[in-house]
């Protein structure tokens, strides 16, 4: 039996108070281990092309205008 087998049946066997607790313990754990290689990618550089994606879509949605715009909604301002 391999060890996420095992983990799976004692999981199974938990009373829904531990599964709970367990739940939240991994889900902690989870998000820290999520959190550690986000921040091992970004200091190795293996993030810069998604940053520049981001930095051209900001430069992009600049030279549109807005959605509730009166020119997107097709209102004209008329002179007062």
């Amino acid at each position: 039996m391999s060890t996420v087998e095992k983990l799976e049946a004692a999981v199974q066997q938990l009373s829904p108070e531990e599964r709970a607790e367990f739940r939240a313990w991994f889900t902690e754990f989870d998000a820290d281990e999520w959190d550690r290689q986000i921040a091992e990618d970004a200091a190795a550089g293996r993030l810069d092309w998604l940053i520049a994606e981001a930095k051209g879509d900001d430069a992009a949605q600049l030279e549109k205008p807005p959605r509730h715009s009166p020119k997107v909604l097709g209102y004209r301002k008329e002179a007062v």
